[in-house]
């Protein structure tokens, strides 16, 4: 079976997916939409896919799945007609801005008996994938204590952040599932802080550029994450976690190997520039898995309550910080 599908939106990211469909055996991008039609035509003649609506992608009988790589304000609708037509879906995180509309569209997934899959491309990544296998096969015993970084080379533009949802929503989001993907147990607690030290137009904004997040579990299992939307040296993107007998790290991907070593020292070169160098790798694979899933039957992971979950850490994370005060974080 070749699982024929249909990609809304075609910026940056919308890109970077038909990239991992093409390289996806068994997967084909058929037809591709985007609210700018030059943006659909432009990436229609490289891909070779058919440039239509969105509403015809949703409804088509020769789709049989959707990568929905739009804004997030237009999500909710784009997956309940999605579901609603019997058309698998990936979506790129996050689901909703809102945790109530998740919830909604859990139920309308159900419902349909449709494959969901939530964008977490961090999960596919090979060196982060290798260190949760090694904590599960208990190379360290048991967890006590996981690090997480994450700093991007430089802020968006103003006017990203504006409409981004902060920086808990738009950026901490993927960590906090590196975090419940590393953890193996939900947390129960959580602590934020965050200033805006990059640029105060970020902070005129509503929103922080420099953060730090303590979680912890019911057992007394504790994650750290730091994030900060500058780093001079590149895309800092690295986990350590503390265990019973060990330590396992995940460092940065650099832009080569190479380290010279003379009188001045060590030098080695700076880590790759962003995301689209850095996740090169897991995007292809978390592709390959969502059609892997769809044409074997077997359930897409992370799924929609994955989404759901980080949804309700970023929401309570943003919570702490304006308040200053602990939440604690409810079951589901």
């Amino acid at each position: 079976m070749t699982l024929r599908i249909g990609l809304l939106g075609c910026g940056r990211i919308g890109q970077v997916h038909a990239a991992s469909i093409a390289a996806t055996k068994g997967a084909t991008l058929t037809a591709l939409a985007d609210a700018l039609p030059e943006a659909a035509a432009t990436l229609a003649r490289a891909t070779g896919a058919e440039a239509r609506d969105t509403a015809a992608i949703l409804a088509a009988p020769d789709i049989d799945a959707v990568v929905v790589a739009t804004p997030t304000d237009s999500h909710f609708d784009q997956i309940r007609q999605a579901a609603e037509n019997g058309k698998a879906i990936f979506c790129e995180k996050p689901v909703d801005m809102s945790v109530d509309n998740i919830r909604r569209l859990v139920d309308i997934v159900a419902r349909a008996g449709v494959p969901f899959m939530t964008g977490f491309n961090r999960r596919f990544d090979p060196s982060f994938a290798t260190l949760r296998a090694r904590l599960r096969d208990g190379a360290i015993g048991a967890v006590e204590l996981a690090i997480i970084t994450s700093r991007d080379p430089a802020p968006p533009p103003i006017s990203y952040i504006e409409r981004s949802g902060g920086l808990f929503r738009d950026m901490m989001i993927h960590d906090f599932d590196m975090a419940r993907f590393l953890m193996g147990e939900e947390f129960t607690r959580l602590s934020a802080v965050g200033s805006a030290l990059v640029d105060p137009a970020i902070g005129a904004a509503g929103d922080v550029d420099t953060a730090a997040v303590t979680l912890t579990t019911a057992s007394g299992r504790i994650c750290q994450i730091s994030n900060s939307r500058r780093a001079a040296y590149g895309y800092d993107q690295r986990i350590e976690v503390h265990g019973q007998t060990g330590m396992l790290r995940a460092e940065n991907q650099l832009e080569t190997s190479v380290e010279i070593a003379n009188a001045a020292g060590f030098t080695r070169d700076p880590a790759q520039h962003f995301f689209l160098e850095r996740y090169e790798a897991a995007y292809r694979a978390e592709m390959h898995a969502f059609a892997h899933a769809v044409t074997t039957g077997t359930p897409a992971d992370p799924g929609i309550g994955d989404g759901l979950r980080a949804q309700i850490l970023a929401d309570a994370a943003t919570r702490s910080r304006e308040t200053g005060q602990p939440v604690d974080l409810p079951p589901e």
